[in-house]
């Protein structure tokens, strides 16, 4: 019996919702010094917020590398997060 293939997260996901994802990255890639990644939950936010909405974290990389580096990695998959409100 061979294993049957797992679609990635791209593939599985509805164009529209990885364009819009794909625009908000290139926009963070734009300007990576007016965002910061969440090093608890690792959603990307502005450099105003010292309160992750997420995950309530508190702690934040701003290093440009990272946000870019990081901005890419999100805008090809489906968002996996579970906020306060689910």
């Amino acid at each position: 019996m061979s294993a049957k293939p797992i679609l990635s997260s791209v593939a599985a996901a509805p164009a529209p919702l990885l364009h819009d994802r794909m625009q908000r990255a290139a926009r963070i890639v734009g300007a990576p010094g007016n965002y910061k990644v969440c090093e608890g939950c690792e959603s990307i936010l502005s450099k105003n917020v010292s309160l992750c909405p997420t995950c309530r974290g508190y702690r934040f990389d701003s290093d440009y590398a990272r946000v870019i580096t990081h901005a890419n990695v999100l805008a090809t998959r489906v968002p996996v997060s579970i906020l306060w409100e689910d």
